[in-house]
């Protein structure tokens, strides 16, 4: 039962970190300020994130699990109470912040405490059970959020998720046990794992996978807008993105198993590439047209764009077997760090071109991905042995 409330943590997290997208123009219109700059609410959240994590993880390595995730959580709970009553846009920056350091601290916790609470033959459906928290997140919390954000002002959202992280925390302080294993890595392991070379090249393949993505999807809500998209028709985007990603989620681990991480992970950078520079193609061909196109786009985005993420991840984890939690680890500092660059990029975009450019330019960064993936893959054929005769 424990695992649950650690499962209801990783929802809570999911949803305040991908429920902004759909409010930025909201945020924007209350505070006096542009799209672009709100949306480095995001590169905030997301560079702390990428940041704070490991140091976080490393500082408290020998306090007890359980207190680590009730300090996690608090701070989470705080960051979003924070939001509520933010009266300008250097509070609300500072509350995202602190809202990533929890966020930072608890993910990599609720994963290692997730697998030293369950039996030895259920560790792989207990770690499954916790990241389906982010996948539910996807296509239950971010359009219900973004519902109750236009049905009763953005700050409704935070006061929501607030709540759901204090549910949580309520559980897991009821229910999980004190003295749980503290086997976080030093700072000298995890970077002994970064200085690997094939971690190294996995770690750029998701900083740019993520930040092709972010590129777009901090702005979520800015072409839907141009195209006529009310509050509920965003709700759906974001909810046709979020079945999407949780369909994809699944089928790249049923792909990597049947055909391997690397056509699967391939595969599913092509596809992402292609959906986010049709997303472009669609808004500057089809104005006024373009609503079930753009949809088709943003379907094909997040099944694709999800189903690369476990063949990475299991990619990872046969490079480094003996190291895969800090090699997860840091690939979950890559993510974030590729979607802080992605916030700022798109809002460079917005600044400097058009809404419908994103989509492009973010699948390009996506496509540089793939490359960099067929690269690797291509040095790490054997060479052919030559016959003398």
């Amino acid at each position: 039962m424990s695992v649950f409330w650690l499962a209801l943590a990783a929802f809570a997290i999911g949803t305040e970190g991908f429920v902004i997208a759909g409010l930025l123009p909201a945020i924007a219109t209350d505070l006096s300020i542009s799209v672009s700059a709100a949306g480095q609410l995001v590169t905030a959240y997301a560079l702390t994130y990428a940041v704070g994590s490991p140091i976080l993880a490393v500082t408290l390595n020998n306090i007890d699990r359980r207190t680590v995730l009730a300090l996690a959580l608090s701070t989470f709970i705080a960051g979003n109470l924070a939001a509520v009553v933010a009266s300008s846009y250097a509070l609300l920056l500072a509350s995202r912040m602190l809202m990533a350091l929890g966020s930072g601290l608890c993910m990599p916790t609720a994963l290692a405490v997730s697998i030293a609470v369950a039996a030895p033959e259920r560790r792989g459906r207990a770690v499954a059970l916790v990241t389906s928290g982010l996948t539910v997140a996807t296509v239950v919390g971010v359009p219900l959020g973004n519902l109750v954000g236009s049905l009763f002002g953005w700050r409704a959202t935070f006061a929501m998720v607030a709540l759901i992280g204090a549910v949580a925390l309520a559980g897991l302080l009821l229910g999980l046990p004190r003295g749980l294993p503290r086997n976080t890595a030093s700072l000298s392991e995890r970077l002994a794992v970064a200085r690997h070379s094939h971690v190294l090249v996995a770690l750029v393949i998701t900083i740019l996978w993520a930040l092709g993505g972010f590129t777009v999807f901090t702005y979520f809500a800015v072409p839907l807008r141009g195209l006529g998209f009310d509050a509920t028709q965003i709700s759906l985007a974001l909810l046709v993105f979020g079945g999407a990603a949780a369909i994809g989620n699944m089928l790249g681990g049923i792909l990597a198993d049947r055909f391997g991480t690397r056509a699967t992970a391939a595969l599913g950078l092509a596809g992402m590439a292609s959906a986010l520079i049709l997303h472009s193609l669609v808004l500057k061909l089809m104005p006024g047209q373009a609503h079930y196109a753009v949809l088709g786009a943003i379907f094909l985005w997040g099944i694709s764009g999800w189903a690369f993420y476990p063949a990475q991840i299991a990619s990872i984890i046969r490079i480094e077997p003996q190291a895969s939690m800090i090699a997860l680890s840091l690939n979950a500092s890559a993510m974030y760090l590729g979607f802080a660059i992605g916030g700022a990029l798109g809002g460079t975009v917005l600044a400097t071109l058009s809404p419908t450019d994103l989509g492009w330019i973010g699948g390009s960064s996506v496509a540089a991905s793939l490359l960099v993936h067929l690269a690797r893959g291509w040095q790490a054929r054997p060479k052919p042995v030559k016959i003398a005769g």
